[in-house]
């Protein structure tokens, strides 16, 4: 089923829950997959607003969604957050400031609330994808920048260790792993599925 809803909004979102709840009953499993896009530049020059459009979409929606579903999950003790996140918010790189603001935000969110209920046999955990290959480069064969210029991709592909850019379906698969019982014991994760291009240091 469709359902739509902003996920920005408190109001939106429990309705989104509430439809959901009537023509499936609780969720077993969520998958907070949202962000704004924008024009990327430096600090000093990106506008207020982009940071605030980044709150929204990637802390508040997570919040909206784990104060609506969560509570089910309790009661059932058992279910799943997943959330995406994105290899930027290790990289920090230029003109990545309010993308990687909203992700870290994000990050810190979850880590909290993996510890809170986990007790309830909840797991939360994150994917972290880096740039990667989807319908919108499929439809030409040509990456290309938000104003239609062809991307020359061959310097991110030289700073991954597997050669090669990933697919939406290598995201959908670390997905499904944590939203499995294969993932049963695994929670608190930030997963970056990036081809080694990013790697959590212990």
């Amino acid at each position: 089923m469709i359902v739509q809803a902003d996920v920005s909004d408190k109001d939106s979102v429990n309705a989104m829950r509430d439809t959901v709840r009537a023509e499936l009953g609780p969720a077993d499993i969520i998958v907070n997959n949202a962000v704004h896009q924008y024009e990327w530049t430096s600090v000093l020059e990106q506008e207020e607003a982009d940071y605030e459009s980044q709150f929204q979409t990637c802390v508040l929606h997570n919040l909206l969604m784990v104060k609506a579903f969560v509570p089910d999950m309790i009661a059932k003790k058992s279910g799943r957050v997943i959330a995406t996140n994105t290899e930027c918010a290790m990289q920090c790189l230029p003109s990545q400031s309010a993308y990687v603001s909203g992700k870290g935000g994000q990050d810190r969110l979850l880590r909290v609330l993996a510890k809170e209920v986990g007790p309830h046999g909840i797991t939360v955990n994150q994917v972290a994808p880096g740039w990667m290959i989807s319908d919108k480069y499929r439809e030409d064969g040509t990456a290309r920048t938000t104003t239609g210029e062809p991307i020359d991709d061959s310097g991110y592909v030289q700073s991954v260790p597997l050669g090669r850019r990933g697919e939406d379906q290598d995201v959908a698969d670390a997905v499904c792993f944590l939203a499995s019982d294969r993932a049963a014991f695994i929670s608190g994760v930030y997963l970056p599925v990036c081809g080694g291009n990013v790697m959590p240091a212990i």
